[in-house]
């Protein structure tokens, strides 16, 4: 009986630590941040008050974290959109077996996602510099100069940008996901869909697709997720700026507490994760949904 007891409740002992972990460095701290959006935590303060949801009201009604929600989501939604369809691009034209030296460009189109972003950032400043910058450079060089802009302080595009540049660091990521999916497919489903008489859309759209979904379902949430996070090539590219036109919720806490407004800053991360919450569960629903219906 004693044997197997042990035999029962062995695995509960390597549980153990994992939710010990799990608890000390998520939990708790999770609690603790919700206390302390509701409190008038500051620097100037030595008695910290319960505030209830002052914090939050004010958030809401400042102009410039308004600007900031709208631009997490356009950041996250267009890098999302962006580089999912080029990765799957990508992975369809380097999936075929006929192309001379695939494997050299998927380790091209790959490289950048192993570049830190900090680094990718600074390369990118040097990049989009308005007068020895290369991309402006060469747009004067084939002559389509008046396409030359100040990529990173011109308020109207310096978010597409800043976009522009994480796709560019990212879509070899989403690119390797798709292929191991699209290797996953048994070619037989193509070799009949060809005695049928089907074309090169018709094998995307029926067969390819379909069979590509749980692979689209981890792409797209995991791109959500990572984008409305974004930091470091924000801070890096702008630092949210010129004014706030790049500004994202995570430059925006980091500028909270960077003033001593503790239980502002820690609002704001409370709102960004509500928001990945109520963005990302139902996102990940439906997929996983649509997984099952194909």
């Amino acid at each position: 009986m004693i044997k197997r007891n042990l035999q029962t409740r062995y695995p509960n002992w390597f549980l153990g630590p994992a939710i010990f972990l799990f608890g000390f460095l998520f939990v708790i701290p999770t609690l603790t941040s919700f206390y302390y959006s509701l409190t008038d935590w500051n620097i100037n303060r030595r008695v910290i008050t319960f505030v209830g949801l002052k914090n939050f009201k004010e958030l809401f009604a400042d102009i410039k974290f308004r600007a900031t929600l709208s631009n997490t989501l356009i950041y996250s939604f267009s890098v999302t959109f962006a580089r999912n369809f080029l990765g799957l691009l990508f992975a369809i034209m380097l999936n075929t077996a006929f192309l001379k030296g695939r494997n050299l460009f998927r380790v091209i189109v790959f490289l950048p996602y192993i570049i830190a972003p900090v680094v990718i950032g600074y390369l990118f400043t040097a990049i989009y510099h308005p007068v020895n910058g290369i991309l402006n450079q060469t747009l004067t060089f084939f002559g389509l100069g008046f396409l030359a802009k100040d990529w990173l302080n011109d308020p109207s595009i310096a978010l597409f940008s800043t976009i522009m540049t994480d796709v560019w660091r990212t879509t070899g990521f989403s690119m390797v996901i798709y292929l191991a999916g699209l290797q996953a497919i048994p070619h037989e489903y193509y070799e009949s869909s060809d005695i049928d008489g089907a074309n090169g859309f018709k094998k995307l759209i029926h067969i390819t697709l379909p069979l590509l979904a749980p692979s689209i379902t981890v792409n797209v949430v995991l791109a959500l997720i990572g984008t409305m996070k974004v930091f470091v090539m924000i801070l890096v590219l702008t630092n949210g700026g010129p004014g706030y036109a790049t500004e994202v919720i995570n430059t925006y806490i980091m500028s909270m507490f960077s003033l001593g407004l503790y239980g502002s800053g820690t609002a704001a991360n409370i709102i960004l994760s509500i928001l990945i919450v109520i963005i990302g569960l139902p996102v990940l629903l439906i997929l996983k949904k649509r997984e099952v219906e194909l």
